[in-house]
């Protein structure tokens, strides 16, 4: 190719960037046009020169962050990796430093696709955003987890996590127990990703005190909401009045996050979705920003990928070779 390009790292740097039997350069190699060679401490980048000058940011972030003591698993890079090959201006830097955020020390988040990452930005800077796409792609727990950092930073002093009490063929009324456990199976998506990102007694600690406060949409009503941090989370199931009604809730010093899948609607057949009606009537609104997530971000585990495409298609081959009903 003739664009030869060497560059210098330590060993250990080295044996770190290249990884389990060179995975993660045999993986920058795939995601760029380069081919990437080591001779003793040099490294040698051939290929395009566009891709050949990404190759050489990667790195000299790369020997600066190890020089600092840094440490990064096979993982962590090749996610950075596939992050920077679709877009350029980000960097090795911004991806182990500004987006990898720790809300409470338990446990560090970090954005695994480009999408992930315009969503964490948006929320940083707008006071209302809207996460809509497909299930598995951390629309909600990243929510929670900016919600958490925002709360322990002192930006806001409670967070709110409401639902619509609105499932796929089950009415409140039938079920067991006092309101508290009739809502919880509903709200149990938001307490395990609280309890995911803050150890469970300071949870329960700030639950009692009601700094968090988990409850279903229709409790909103007649509240003003200020200095808080607000999550809307399975916003495709409000109606477009509830919806009118959570949005106008928004108080002084507060931030809000929708969060819904638009092929999961559960409302009834002639009510249309709050969500699809914000996103028509809010879309050319300067302090509102939608952030859409598609199959690509899906975060789950390889396998779930897997048994979710199958079913797809076979759901769709089904549909193909379905003979046509009678009417008996």
């Amino acid at each position: 190719m003739g664009n030869l390009k060497k560059l210098e790292l330590p060993p250990q740097g080295l044996n770190m960037l290249f990884g389990v039997q060179d995975q993660n350069i045999k993986y920058l190699e795939s995601l760029l046009d380069v081919s990437i060679g080591a001779r003793g401490n040099e490294l040698l980048i051939d290929g395009d020169p566009r891709d050949i000058e990404t190759v050489e940011a990667i790195l000299r972030d790369f020997g600066e962050l190890f020089d600092e003591g840094s440490k990064f698993s096979d993982k962590e890079l090749k996610d950075a990796f596939k992050q920077i090959a679709e877009d350029r201006a980000y960097s090795l830097r911004d991806h182990f430093q500004r987006n990898r955020f720790n809300p409470s020390g338990k446990k560090t988040v970090a954005p695994k696709t480009a999408n992930q990452r315009k969503y964490l930005d948006a929320i940083a800077n707008n006071d209302l955003v809207f996460g809509i796409g497909v299930a598995g792609t951390g629309k909600s727990f990243l929510a929670v987890a900016m919600a958490v950092d925002a709360l322990f930073k002192k930006r806001v002093s409670r967070i709110i996590l409401t639902r619509p009490a609105v499932e796929a063929g089950e009415r409140l009324g039938f079920l067991p127990g006092d309101l508290q456990e009739k809502v919880d199976p509903y709200l149990r998506p938001l307490y395990d990703a609280l309890f995911d990102l803050v150890d469970a007694e300071k949870v329960t600690k700030m639950l009692e005190k009601r700094i968090i406060e988990i409850a279903p949409l229709a409790f909103m009503r007649g509240r003003t909401l200020s200095d808080a941090f607000i999550i809307l989370d399975e916003a495709q199931n409000p109606t477009r009045e509830q919806m009118k009604m959570f949005l106008t809730r928004i108080g002084f010093g507060s931030k809000v996050v929708v969060t819904g899948d638009k092929t999961q609607i559960d409302l009834p057949r002639g009510q249309r979705s709050g969500l699809k009606e914000a996103e028509e009537v809010l879309k050319d609104i300067d302090m509102i920003d939608f952030i859409y997530f598609s199959e690509k971000d899906v975060v789950r585990h390889k396998l779930v990928q897997m048994i979710v495409k199958a079913y797809e298609e076979h759901s769709t081959g089904a549909a193909t070779n379905q003979p046509e009903s009678r009417d008996h």
